[in-house]
């Protein structure tokens, strides 16, 4: 598939999908708690989400409720929770067909982060029509910021050999103490679960990594061209990982896991539950995690040998 026709799929299926959603908007708004950006910036706050804090946030629009004034309620609630002073980070990864190594093979693939949308749902997709913000130029993992470190975080990306290495966004996130928020998922969509397997090479349990690197062009905020190195995951992994359907045991495992270790901080926002973590102690928790035998590929067998006590 070419980058030509995947926008024209992707604008199709958005045109046929509206109806669909327009209505269950419609059943919500009837039968839902209305939540106001006001309820959600003090839920934020009873969250443990501070003036000045640095977030990056993972979301589900449809988990918190009806929300007045949809996706860009809940962006300047995140704005207001921290302040000037602080940074919302928000990903805006966009991949032909859900994943880098598609992307990879796409003819004449050109990342425009004034073009190419993302598929990572409605407060992304919305945190991009937002005015201010800043995007990380990357062919496939780029993220959206603003704020007081928005330029900071987002300038690198493209200049490292893999979308996390140093002074990608997620480093930097990690450097400034930055904090990883999830409203209405799972712990599932974690990006620092990849940057584990980047970073740790052959020491990761699995060759989850392909062989190939691919420079990737992406077309720079000014219009230059700038070729990205990508490294694509194998994709014969993909049904053992945490984010596929059939892994619900992951993800319990790893909730269990993270509320064992005292490192997720959970409370309602609006009529989600959602959660927060240190994105330094995530990460480093995850190094130890997998010293044990325990990644996000690991089978029930697997699990079972490192049991989570049922009381802790």
């Amino acid at each position: 598939m070419s980058q030509f026709q995947y926008r024209i799929r992707r604008t199709i299926k958005t045109i046929v999908r509206r109806p669909g959603q327009m209505l269950r908007q419609r059943v919500i708004s009837t039968t839902a708690p209305r939540i106001t950006r006001a309820e959600i910036v003090s839920d934020l706050k009873r969250l443990g989400i501070h003036e000045g804090d640095t977030i990056l946030v993972y979301s589900s629009l449809k988990s918190l409720g009806y929300v007045e004034g949809g996706a860009q309620t809940v962006i300047r609630a995140l704005i207001e929770a921290v302040s000037s002073n602080g940074t919302l980070i928000i990903p805006t990864f966009h991949m032909i067909g859900g994943t880098m190594y598609r992307t990879c093979l796409t003819p004449n693939y050109v990342f425009d982060p004034k073009k190419d949308g993302t598929s990572m749902g409605a407060i992304p997709q919305a945190f991009l029509k937002f005015p201010g913000i800043c995007r990380s130029i990357h062919p496939t993992h780029s993220v959206s910021a603003i704020g007081k470190y928005a330029g900071h975080i987002t300038e690198a990306h493209h200049l490292g050999a893999t979308p996390f290495d140093i002074d990608s966004p997620w480093d930097r996130l990690m450097k400034l103490d930055g904090k990883l928020v999830g409203l209405g998922t799972s712990v599932h969509p974690i990006t620092l679960y990849i940057m584990l397997e980047y970073r740790m090479g052959d020491e990761f349990p699995l060759p989850v990594m392909m062989s190939t690197t691919h420079l990737l062009k992406c077309r720079s905020w000014d219009g230059t061209i700038v070729e990205v190195p990508v490294t694509p995951r194998a994709p014969e992994y993909m049904a053992r990982r945490i984010d596929h359907g059939d892994r619900e045991d992951l993800r319990r495992y790893f909730w269990r896991e993270f509320e064992r270790a005292g490192l997720l901080k959970v409370r309602k926002v609006g009529e989600a539950t959602s959660w927060w973590m240190s994105a330094q102690q995530c990460y480093d928790h995850l190094v130890r995690l997998m010293r044990e035998g325990i990644t996000i590929y690991s089978t029930s067998d697997e699990l079972k040998r490192r049991p989570i006590p049922e009381s802790f």
